[in-house]
């Protein structure tokens, strides 16, 4: 598996072509299967170059079939003729508003000029209101063919280092486009396309679904959709933040946790009613397939589910059993599958958890806690003592003198089951504890790396987390399984699953809500994570040697699971000028200004307004992995410009997660919006600076200047309120506008302002940026903060003739991604991110 995972991670990173790979491939299996016979290491050794060699060529066939390429007509008026590949509940979007997304393959586009038969994936959003017409509220499902009006266009990322490859995303699941459409706008055509066995696994899923929402109602119906079929989306973004922060995101989705309680649920229950073992691992295997394919959610499940089957079948054969032989072969079997998985958090994460749990903390377990484990069975039995050392004996002795004090009081058989029974719980719990704690230990520096957190509360929301899990999962299966007979026979199971549940809610909300309990951490450098994956090989390699050797092992991990919560890296700034980054937040603002000696300004943080209905937080997804990209973890100052949605929306998450020591506004009339951020800077202990026009002042080697807004300026607008300031540099400034409106511009000409870079006020709307303006200002460069394809038009078309006219250099957010300035004092050096084509 190591030999085949270093092929693809080759052939990823350091292309070859084609031919030399399949030239290799036939040499290397020539070769084994020649020495095969007589030298069998040798054969062994060319076999894993062999292996290494179909790595490269995987993943390279893998890019070859891709279907990224395909061109399509994006942005106009296009007739899409298709058919649905996976359906979706139809939602409310606020009242009487809903929404159904589904995906479609199509079978042709008709655009204005031609007709495209080339098959596409499309990510397509059914709009509608309740009850208008049938097919508004009834879900489309899959196989149905349809016919619609819409305008393709492709998946756009955040082009920020750091950002998430949206895009990839959904070329991982074939989706190319898209797209969006009125209900009653859409015509469903006569016909089935598809598999009958992935519409009657749909349909079988939809039950499912459909049963949950019988027996259970709102939040308790919205877990356990998520922890019994993997549908998380109408589970509240703050629920699902607090399982993040508090390290129990692995219990409310679909995971390796569920199928092994299913499986030994099963497996326990078919012993009981003296199934063969042969016969109920076949059973159990085939219950826990079943289980894999009607959720569909990927590689945890087919991971937990393939080693099973490996476990099963070596058990059935009598073969010695060895987890780690499983994993390989589980993980080599999904990589052949799908190589590109490889590259996943999903897949790494899955298989190191595992292979610490197998290669940590089994060995750890084996040395403390499973010989008083073994010292338990039979405590009655004399002969027993003979089979085991000196010490565990001696305990053995102990317990029975403590039983032959209890049973004066309850008798002997009583006595031994309560003193048998209460050690094994403790037992239990312990190795319960044991193994949660080396799980967050190793996991530390994958949990920094891909989602920038540390779960100071893991260990007690997972000791009550995952024993409500189990009892959710047992009573809520039962009382599906009784549903199908009569939903009064299901209430009981029903109460219990939903009672667990709620706990479990309540739980995590209550540890989720200290402030230790989701310390944010930024992306850890490369030196560090090779320390770190080397102080995990050398913690598996001594767990199994002496006690000292295997003491030094856990603390080097433990060591540099600290390193990586405490010692922040050092932040990616350059010593020595003045740095202006333009961050691509869409259509919103967010300015990133750093000065000479490395302290940070954050000017707006981005949004959205509330009336498109996203979850997406610009703050936390978009602006702090970008901060943390760059090494940050902390903020000196923030500003907000004005309190519209689309500057204020990201600043809540921004002050939690990054601290700033002040917060700067102007001194204008407040809104809800700004008010709630005024609360969030309070808890934080943020002080709150208000300035106006005629403000003047020097920090850390840096001239602010502020121009608007004015105390005797009629404010008309919202905009008008922005808060509008130059920063200087030696003899390089920039001026940033904000949303600053003409009447704002007109007044800050009078006070001569000068600048280097211009921050185009209001995303380039013919609002602002009057000639008079550029006139004054006199800007070599300008960069306007914009998202692509937003409703409004910007940037204006008379704008940017206006910029070109005064011979303005101009870059754009939506067409180069995040821009960087660099003012040394002398010139101004521009900068885009290198980030190919995202």
């Amino acid at each position: 598996m190591c030999a085949y995972a270093a092929g693809v991670l080759t052939g990823n990173y350091a292309w070859r072509p084609f031919t030399w790979w399949l030239v290799a491939l036939f040499v290397f299996a020539i070769s084994a299967s020649y020495l095969r016979r007589r030298r069998i290491r040798a054969a062994f050794a060319v076999a894993l170059i062999g292996l290494f060699v179909l790595g490269n060529i995987s993943i390279q066939l893998r890019r070859l079939v891709s279907p990224s390429g395909v061109a399509f007509p994006e942005n106009e008026e296009v007739v899409v003729t298709g058919h649905i590949t996976r359906g979706g509940d139809v939602r409310a979007r606020g009242a009487p508003e809903v929404q159904q997304r589904v995906d479609v393959d199509t079978e042709g586009i008709a655009g204005p000029d031609a007709v495209l038969n080339a098959r596409i994936g499309i990510r397509l959003t059914i709009y509608g209101k309740r009850g208008s017409q049938e097919s508004t509220t009834t879900p489309f499902l899959y196989g149905a063919r349809l016919r619609f009006s819409t305008k393709l266009s492709r998946p756009r990322n955040f082009r920020n280092p750091g950002s998430f490859d949206y895009r990839g995303y959904l070329a991982d699941q074939g989706i190319l486009a898209l797209a969006s459409a009125k209900a009653d706008e859409i015509q469903v055509l006569p016909g089935f396309a598809g598999f009958r066995a992935e519409m009657w696994r749909t349909r079988a899923y939809g039950y499912v679904s459909r049963q949950i929402r019988r027996i259970w109602a709102g939040e308790q119906a919205a877990l356990m959709e998520a922890m019994l079929i993997g549908d998380n989306d109408f589970v509240g973004r703050n629920l699902l933040t607090g399982f993040q922060s508090t390290g129990t995101y692995h219990v409310l989705v679909i995971s390796g946790l569920k199928v092994g309680i299913l499986a030994l649920l099963s497996f326990w229950f078919l012993r009981r009613l003296r199934v063969q073992e042969i016969p109920a691992a076949a059973v159990t295997v085939c219950l826990t397939v079943s289980y894999a394919l009607l959720t569909n959610v990927g590689a945890p499940v087919w991971r937990a589910t393939l080693m099973l089957i490996f476990y099963l079948c070596t058990r059935a054969l009598y073969r010695k059993r060895s987890v780690l032989n499983a994993i390989a072969a589980a993980a080599l079997a999904l990589l052949l599958v799908d190589p590109a998985a490889l590259f996943g958090a999903s897949f790494q994460l899955s298989f190191l958890c595992v292979l610490i749990i197998t290669g940590i903390g089994a060995p750890v377990l084996e040395r403390t806690i499973q010989p008083l484990s073994s010292a338990i069975k039979n405590l009655e039995s004399i002969a027993y003592d003979l089979a085991l050392p000196p010490k565990l004996v001696q305990f053995r002795l102990d317990q029975r003198m403590i039983a032959g004090r209890l049973q004066r009081f309850m008798g002997h058989r009583v006595a031994f089951f309560v003193l048998r029974n209460t050690w094994r719980s403790v037992l239990l719990g312990s190795e319960f504890i044991m193994i949660s704690s080396i799980l967050q230990i190793g996991f530390t520096m994958p949990m920094a790396y891909y989602f920038h957190r540390a779960t100071m509360v893991s260990l007690p929301a997972n000791i009550l987390a995952v024993p409500l899990t189990e009892i959710a999962l047992i009573t809520s299966i039962s009382a599906l399984v009784l549903s199908t007979l009569s939903l009064e026979i299901a209430w009981i199971p029903a109460r219990i699953a939903g009672s667990a549940v709620q706990a479990m809610a309540g739980s995590v909300r209550w540890l989720g809500a200290l402030k230790i309990a989701d310390a944010r951490i930024p992306t850890p450098g490369m030196t560090l994570i090779v320390l770190t994956a080397i102080a995990l090989i050398l913690a598996m390699v001594l767990v199994r040697r002496r006690f000292v050797s295997s003491a030094f092992g856990i603390t080097t991990l433990t060591a540099s699971a600290l390193w990586v919560c405490f010692v922040p890296p050092r932040a990616n700034v350059h010593p020595g000028v003045l740095e202006i980054t333009a961050i691509d937040v869409g259509q919103g603002d967010s300015i990133l200004v750093i000065s000479p000696d490395g302290k940070s300004l954050l000017v707006d943080g981005g949004g959205i307004p509330h009336w498109m209905h996203s979850e997406l937080d610009i703050g936390e997804d978009v602006v702090s992995p970008y901060l943390w990209s760059r090494g940050m973890h902390k903020l000196d100052a923030i500003a907000v410009t004005h309190p519209h949605a689309d500057h204020i929306g990201g600043m809540k998450a921004v002050v939690a997660n990054f601290h700033p020591k002040e917060l700067w506004i102007g001194d204008g009339p407040q809104n809800t919006e700004l008010d709630s951020l005024l609360q969030q800077a309070q808890k934080f202990g943020v002080k709150v600076v208000r300035h106006r026009a005629g403000d003047h002042f020097d920090t850390n080697g840096l001239g602010f200047r502020v121009l608007a807004p004015r105390d005797d300026a009629a404010v008309v607008r919202t905009n008008d309120d922005s808060l509008v300031m130059t920063v200087r540099y030696g003899r390089t400034s920039a001026l940033l506008e904000g949303d600053a409106e003409k009447e704002v511009e007109r007044r800050m000409i009078e006070e001569n302002p000068t600048a280097d870079l211009l921050k185009v006020a209001h995303h380039g709307s013919a609002t602002s940026t009057i000639p008079e303006l550029l006139s004054a200002v006199k800007p070599r460069y300008a960069v306007i903060s914009v998202g692509a394809r937003n409703v409004y038009g910007h940037p204006r078309w008379e704008v940017l003739d206006r910029l070109t006219q005064s011979h303005v250099r101009t870059y754009r957010t939506d067409l180069n991604g995040a821009v960087t300035f660099y003012l040394d004092g002398q010139t101004v050096t521009p900068s885009l991110a290198d980030l190919e084509s995202r």
